[in-house]
Order: C-alpha cells, then sequence, then structure tokens
C-alpha cells in the first residue's frame, strides 16, 4: 500500500488530481534519502572556466580587442565584403588564401573612434574566426539631404561573407532587409531598436559558422546569427541563406572554417569604436 506521508529511495512521480492542495504533496524523507544520496547521480565535478565581465559594453577578460581606441594595428585592407553576385563570391573564395599582406588599414583613429576611409576600402582583421560572439559600437553623424541607403551606409561581414546592415534607419525609410539590424538583402530585423544619427549604437551578433563535407564540400549545417541591437533583441537564431549578395540569389559555396571580420567602406562617414570578439 503507498504511503503518502513517507518516500524511500527515489522519490515517486504520480498524476496528481487537478485540485491538489499543497498540504497534499506527500512528505520526503531526507534521512533515509541521505543514506544513498540520489542526488549525486545528476550533479556534474567539472573546472568552469572564470571570466571577467565588462562594464559599459567593454571586453571581457577572454576577449580579443579588435579596436581599443589607439590604432587599427589588428586590421588590414581587403577585397572581402563585396557581396555583389555569387559568382564573383565563388571566384574569390577559390583564389583566397588567408594572412595576404594587402597593406594597413587606412581608415581615420581620432578620440578612441576610427571613421570609414572614403573610397579607401574595406578593412578585415588580421586574425581569421569561426563561430563567435562580437561587439560592436558604431555611430552615424548627422548627414543632411542623405536619404534611404545614402545616410549612413556600412556593413559588419561575419566571416567576410554574411553581412549585418549598418545604416541610419531611425525616421529613414528604406527596404526592410536593408535597413539596420537586417541580415542584409535576406532577414529583416524583428523590430527597428535605432537611435537617432549622432548616437552611438551597439550592436551584439552572436554567429555560428556554417559547415561543410571534408569530402563533398556540401553544406551540413547553414550559419546562423542572433543579434542584440541597443539591447533589443532583433535577430534570433536566424538561419542565414548564404553569403550577402546585392543582385541575385544567395548560395553556400565552400569555405574555410574561419574567416576574418570585415567592416565595409559604402563610402558614408560612419564611426566605429570598442570592438571585441570571443571565439566560441
Amino acid at each position: 500500500m503507498f504511503n503518502a506521508k513517507r518516500l524511500s529511495g527515489f522519490a515517486v512521480i504520480a498524476l496528481m488530481p487537478l485540485g491538489l492542495q499543497a498540504q497534499d504533496l506527500p512528505e520526503i524523507d531526507w534521512k533515509e534519502l541521505g543514506k544513498t544520496q540520489p542526488w549525486l547521480q545528476t550533479e556534474f565535478q567539472k573546472d568552469i572556466p572564470v571570466v571577467t565581465p565588462g562594464t559599459q559594453g567593454s571586453a571581457p577578460s577572454d576577449a580579443i580587442v579588435l579596436f581599443d581606441g589607439t590604432d587599427l594595428s589588428k586590421w588590414e585592407k581587403t577585397p572581402f565584403g563585396e557581396g555583389v553576385r555569387m559568382d564573383r563570391t565563388e571566384i574569390f573564395l577559390q583564389n583566397y588564401q588567408g594572412g595576404n599582406d594587402l597593406g594597413p588599414a587606412e581608415w581615420t583613429v581620432e578620440n578612441g573612434e576610427f571613421v570609414v576611409g572614403a573610397k579607401q576600402g574595406s578593412i578585415a582583421t588580421k586574425q581569421a574566426f569561426g563561430d563567435m560572439q562580437l561587439h560592436v559600437e558604431w555611430m552615424v553623424p548627422v548627414m543632411e539631404e542623405s536619404p534611404g541607403q545614402k545616410y549612413g551606409n556600412s556593413g559588419i561581414f561575419i566571416m567576410g561573407l554574411y553581412e549585418i546592415q549598418v545604416l541610419n534607419s531611425y525616421e529613414n525609410p528604406t527596404y526592410a532587409n536593408g535597413q539596420a539590424g537586417a541580415v542584409y538583402k535576406q532577414h529583416t530585423p524583428l523590430v527597428n531598436a535605432s537611435r537617432a544619427p549622432g548616437s552611438w549604437q551597439s550592436y551584439d551578433i552572436f554567429f555560428t559558422a556554417p559547415r561543410f563535407s571534408e569530402d563533398t564540400g556540401k553544406l551540413i549545417q547553414p550559419a546562423r546569427v542572433t543579434i542584440i541591437h541597443n539591447g533589443v533583441l532583433v535577430q534570433y537564431n536566424t538561419v542565414i541563406e548564404g553569403p550577402t549578395v546585392f543582385i541575385g540569389k544567395s548560395y553556400y559555396a565552400k569555405h574555410p572554417a574561419k574567416l576574418p571580420i570585415v567592416l565595409q567602406d559604402h563610402n558614408d562617414p560612419v564611426r566605429y569604436r570598442n570592438i571585441w570578439v570571443r571565439e566560441l
């Protein structure tokens, strides 16, 4: 006969009537359970790395700081991040060799920030990354008579291929999958969390790189991204369709497991600061 006042060994799980009251719950005999300590079977013992969090968006202790306000020594010029058509992207990937010396990044550094180098080309990290947590702060200045895609256009190309749009999207209409927080030309943001021009904005990007078969080169798992814009979730575990392209349909082409992060020069004076990354 079941004794509702006493349990020994493992707890008994039973379906209770809908009208169950707190006083009807069976008591647990902890002294008896203490003889076998069944809870130990579900407790893991391992060392967890200790990370000291940053403050106000600053880098945590295990992050790689890509820009600390002093110089662009961790960046270089790059042809990456073009994203015009997939055929051009495929040709580029076929010829890409990491570690090429393309010259130093020449964007202007001032007051702990740097400014997109108009017509000086995009810049890329010298180090390559795959799965990552990326923090970037950016600001579009007030620009008179610059509507739509002409108002503070830049972009963050994860792995040099997958663009997160940078644009003034505060009271500045444009196509939905081309505004700030969009996976450019693929996925619109869940909401528009943009601040007004002249205000600093932040992206916290959580990226899972695509996986390809070593034997066939076929896609095994697409890239995914979650984005927090100014503290607001705008992309959630979003499946990326392939490299960013401006014309035509995107599809995946096999590429290395790690590639550089690229900031796009779209001829607009966008500013950046406080950039750091954690490899996952």
